[in-house]
């Protein structure tokens, strides 16, 4: 068939990072991701124009996910960000941030793309072995022993996202409970190939944040109607609850046409047949000492009223989504025949009973051993539900994450001017021999230096959205913020108690200048010093996985970026 419309050629864009539209494009989503950053970070209503619900967030994950690019340079980079978020869930607007300043930075200088490549990747290296120092003056040791540190770290989550509209009191109330909840769901007997539980959440949208709470074990939600009042359970000799779980259909409906053709002798009715295979399930389950059922898809009514005349409780349509969880809570293998199955598929609880919350009624599954705990979470309306949703679950992930390596990083922009300050520092004392292996002048990597410390600061000064300046100290090399319209006070002690992350007070002589002011910045004498506390009430803190990880995606994505001599796009 011959064409309606002739085939285009596609469109060569050589040398992409010189065109103006890209550096617009770059300057929009680099302003939009730091207009979101941080406690005070501005709220963003998203829609596709075509339909559908409006997004209103600060959280990169939704923000990257509801925001259209069409740049292919911006498409990397997005994508590059949403992938670093897909697996450790925080330090998505860092990144995002950081790479675009990187960029804009590095294009300033006008070095040819591959040394600015070299020196940026030993820039990197040098930021990543100083990170996972024993000298590092930015990184805290968590000590699970001690919860205030998990308490800060996932206080500072939820304080930074503005959109759960969150007061104090609910956050030190939520902020205990995802603590406990995590705790829960981390085994007690630590063997080999130990595998964390599952925290469940029972969404409950129109209710207090302080109604939040937390349950040992899971809650399946059901009908008033099918619960007994007091709940009545048959229990074995030895006092415990034995729980089959079935993953497949009890309903009784016949096969499925679509499946194939089946021969019926005459006379035979496959209603009744199946109705009496499921109640020989029924005698099975109550001859084995059953006492509760739990069914993925429906139960028959029925069945159901057979198991009751014998006190077990038959829970239907539990989802898929908690089979896994109920699985490993009670050592019971899902069942997928009605017409044969082992007692060894059986699994066992301590305890069933009912709990009512609102308008809901639910069944409360108590384990013997507790690794999968549901949180009830609460919030006053849908959207802000959703955004405390997505919070929960960062918190949740970066509490994993240190779980598998117990270190934190100090929060507030501190990391960052600390980070600057160390590698100006370290760059005005490199040996001749290191140039040379770099294959550049002391004058290019003191330049490229330079512009990335600025871009590490330019994260820092993100946080400030209300036209105040954020000052650095010259001895800990920490970011302090001051209120707007107080810059031209003589002391600027009398108007900052503390740091961005809370560790250090004002009552030194800290020597402060500004951020990113027009003036070259002093380097340090001396690396930056480490504080001499390390652990208050109150810190903010950041995942140090997360941010580890989130400063290399930057530099990495940038130098993709900067390396990109030509864009091919097909116009078809």
């Amino acid at each position: 068939m011959s064409r309606v419309e002739a085939k285009k050629p596609s469109l060569c864009i050589t040398e992409p990072l010189t065109k103006d539209v890209v550096h617009q494009s770059l300057s929009v989503l680099s302003g939009a991701l730091k207009s979101c950053y941080g406690p005070a970070g501005r709220l963003k209503q998203l829609h596709n124009g075509m339909g559908g619900c409006v997004c209103t967030t600060s959280q990169s994950s939704a923000v990257l996910r509801c925001l259209p690019v069409s740049h292919p340079i911006l498409k990397v980079l997005t994508a590059s960000v949403q992938n670093h978020i897909s697996r450790f869930s925080d330090c998505g607007l860092f990144t995002a941030i950081l790479c675009c300043s990187l960029i804009e930075n590095f294009k300033s200088i006008n070095f040819l793309s591959c040394t600015v490549i070299k020196i940026s990747k030993h820039l990197l290296n040098l930021c990543t072995d100083y990170l996972r120092s024993e000298a590092c003056g930015c990184r805290v040791s968590v000590d699970f022993s001690n919860l205030e540190t998990l308490f800060c770290l996932v206080r500072s989550i939820l304080t930074s996202k503005p959109a759960c509209m969150l007061s104090k009191t609910e956050v030190d109330h939520l902020t205990t409970l995802i603590v406990k909840a995590f705790l829960l769901t981390v085994p007690c007997h630590v063997e080999t190939n130990a595998v964390l539980g599952k925290c469940i959440i029972v969404p409950v949208k129109g209710r207090r944040v302080v109604d939040s709470t937390v349950f040992p074990g899971l809650l399946l939600e059901t009908p008033e109607n099918q619960l007994a009042k007091p709940l009545s359970v048959k229990r074995t000799s030895s006092n415990v609850i034995k729980i089959a779980l079935f993953c497949v259909s009890m309903s009784g409906d016949l096969f499925n046409p679509e499946e194939g053709s089946i021969t019926v002798h005459h006379g035979i009715s496959l209603e009744m047949s199946e109705l009496d295979q499921l109640l020989n399930v029924g005698k099975q389950l109550v001859n084995d000492e059953i006492g509760l059922v739990v069914c993925q898809k429906v139960i028959h009514p029925s069945l159901k009223q057979y198991l009751k005349e014998n006190h077990v409780v038959a829970v239907d349509r539990a989802g898929l989504s908690v089979m896994e969880p109920l699985s490993q809570m009670t050592g019971s293998k899902p069942i997928a025949s009605i017409y044969s199955f082992s007692p060894s598929c059986y699994g066992s609880l301590k305890d069933v009973c009912a709990e009512s919350f609102a308008s809901k009624h639910f069944v409360h599954l108590i384990p013997n051993d507790t690794v999968v705990c549901s949180l009830m979470l609460c919030n006053r309306n849908e959207t802000t539900w959703d955004e405390l949703k997505r919070a929960y679950e960062t918190a949740e992930h970066v509490l994993q994450l240190t779980l598998k390596e117990p270190l934190a990083l100090l929060g507030g922009g501190c990391t960052e001017t600390h980070l600057a300050s160390y590698i100006r520092h370290k760059s005005y004392n490199l040996s001749t021999s290191s140039f040379k292996a770099i294959d550049c002048s002391q004058t290019q990597y003191q330049l490229v230096a330079d512009a990335f410390c600025r871009s590490l600061e330019s994260v820092a000064c993100s946080l400030n959205h209300d036209d105040g300046d954020i000052f650095t100290d010259m001895v800990y090399g920490h970011c302090w913020l001051v209120p707007s319209g107080f810059s031209s006070v003589s002391s600027w002690s009398d108007l900052v108690l503390k740091c961005g992350c809370g560790i250090n007070n004002n009552t030194q002589n800290l020597n402060w200048r500004v951020l990113q002011s027009q003036f070259s910045s002093p380097v340090l004498q001396s690396c930056p010093k480490e504080p001499s506390v390390k652990a208050t009430d109150f810190l903010t803190l950041d995942c140090f996985a997360a941010k580890c990880s989130g400063l290399q995606v930057a530099v990495e994505t940038a130098n993709l970026i900067l390396d990109l001599s030509c864009i091919i796009e097909d116009q078809n």
